[in-house]
């Protein structure tokens, strides 16, 4: 996995993925005590960054591999970018779920032309079902954060990042990611070692799933004890991925941490200020920024909002934080 995998992938997804762009607000810079720059994936194709991914890794495939189809298991934002790729592409998909899903997810996953497998997060192992349905049906795996082609496509996000600050003349800043597996903060990382390599690229997680953050203090891969139980539902993962932690633990800087009622509260500012609909999840390092001063170094910090597939009950209790 390097940088020319990036810069191959961003090649593949010009004309179809959105440049999104670098966001700021007097209103927020003043909460956080520094200027912050939000780069919103939520505005993405499909609602998140996923979408990156997912083409990046349809779009290397064999037309031959391509044409049988794809498999992926995904709480809801790779499902959604996968499928549309996929249906892009004019090949079938096969999305694994969890049942506890949000409801959104699953009926956009399904619009989006994929045929949808629910499976029990507590009891069943969507790895293991994934392998099954892929090999029964002849179909590709394509992986949420564990799979090359993946990183590179989540890493033109980080592409993007380098250039955008570079034209704003911020050269040293933390760089926020919200943080499941790993892939878009290790495809961010090996795009700034390259092309701005003052930006330090920081993993942020929620309350009690925070893996990533005790693998990179304890220098090997730490698991979380439970899979479900929070409402940051696209970045819950048992650990991080093979493939991403050696790139995180030599890149990365310190995991930071928030709760639920902080990324709730980082939704509704997000949406007052910015006029952007983030998730749980995809606010989880706007919610550093804003709640975790003391732990960031600099005038500047940047910050990815991820995703923003939130269902209205959830959103219904981000807005009620600002009574």
């Amino acid at each position: 996995m390097n940088i020319d995998m990036i810069r191959a992938a961003a090649q593949r997804l010009a004309g179809h993925a959105r440049v999104t762009p670098f966001l700021n607000s007097p209103f927020i810079d003043e909460i956080a005590g520094r200027r912050v720059w939000v780069k919103p994936e939520c505005l993405q194709r499909t609602g998140s960054f996923k979408f990156r991914g997912g083409w990046s890794a349809l779009s290397a495939l064999d037309p031959d591999t391509r044409a049988h189809g794809v498999i992926a298991y995904s709480s809801g934002n790779h499902a959604q970018g996968v499928a549309h790729a996929a249906t892009l592409h004019g090949v079938p998909s096969v999305i694994v779920m969890p049942s506890d899903a949000p409801a959104l997810k699953i009926a956009n996953t399904r619009a989006l032309g994929a045929e949808v497998v629910l499976y029990d997060r507590a009891t069943e192992s969507r790895e293991e079902l994934g392998a099954r349905l892929a090999q029964e049906r002849g179909l590709t795996l394509v992986t949420p954060y564990n799979m090359a082609e993946v990183i590179a496509g989540q890493g033109t996000a980080g592409l993007e990042i380098a250039a955008q600050a570079a034209d704003l003349g911020v050269t040293q800043a933390d760089v926020l990611v919200c943080c499941g597996g790993g892939g878009l903060t290790a495809g961010i990382a090996l795009a700034c070692e390259a092309d701005a390599p003052g930006l330090r690229v920081r993993p942020v997680e929620p309350e009690g799933f925070d893996d990533v953050a005790r693998s990179l203090r304890s220098g090997r891969i730490e698991h979380n004890n439970a899979t479900s139980g929070n409402i940051c539902d696209a970045i819950l993962t048992p650990k991080p991925g093979d493939a991403t932690f050696p790139i995180m633990a030599r890149l990365c800087g310190p995991g930071l941490v928030v709760t639920e009622d902080e990324a709730l509260n980082a939704m509704a500012q997000a949406f007052l200020r910015l006029k952007v609909v983030a998730e749980p999840g995809g606010a989880v390092a706007f919610a550093a920024a804003l709640c975790r001063q003391d732990q960031i170094e600099g005038d500047d910090v940047i910050v990815t909002i991820s995703g923003g597939n939130v269902d209205p009950d959830i959103f219904a209790r981000s807005l009620a934080t600002l009574t």
